[in-house]
């Protein structure tokens, strides 16, 4: 699969302009940092922006990107989306993947259905439609969308 015909994610905001010369405060939803790297192209709604610059600042990033030059150009683009491309990374379980898949334990007894994934501090949660909910480091193995095995703890599933 292209670049082109990967699924875009979306990755970041647009917080507001920063200092005078167009950069801005981004907001980064995702872990990967490299988003923000220069060279990086970034697809909003009004089109793509490529980053020149960079650097972290406190638990957001100031960026330069290709053509904001000026305050009055960047602050036109507060609260704008950003998203890119999923990135292709075989140790990543992206959620869209596990929607629709039969879950199977370490027995092979089916447990349900993902109907949901739910955000949890210590891991997120498959929700079955049996109403089991089972934290994501159990899990084993994905085929997206079709079946997942995991590895629970005794009882889980009481």
């Amino acid at each position: 699969m292209s670049a082109v015909e990967r699924p875009t994610l979306e990755v970041g905001r647009i917080i507001k302009a920063q200092g005078l010369k167009g950069q801005v405060l981004v907001d980064l939803w995702s872990d990967r940092t490299e988003r923000l790297a220069p060279g990086s192209e970034l697809l909003t709604e009004r089109g793509p922006l490529c980053v020149t610059a960079s650097i972290a600042h406190q638990q957001r990033f100031i960026v330069t990107f290709e053509g904001l030059d000026t305050r009055e150009k960047a602050e036109q683009w507060r609260g704008v989306v950003l998203s890119a491309p999923r990135l292709d990374d075989e140790s990543v379980i992206w959620i869209d993947q596990l929607y629709d898949a039969e879950v199977y334990d370490a027995d092979g007894v089916r447990r349900g259905v993902v109907v949901g994934v739910e955000a949890n501090p210590a891991s997120d949660l498959l929700v079955l439609d049996s109403g089991a909910l089972v934290p994501l480091t159990f899990v084993t193995t994905v085929e997206a969308n079709i079946r997942i095995d995991v590895d629970v703890p005794e009882g889980l599933f009481e």
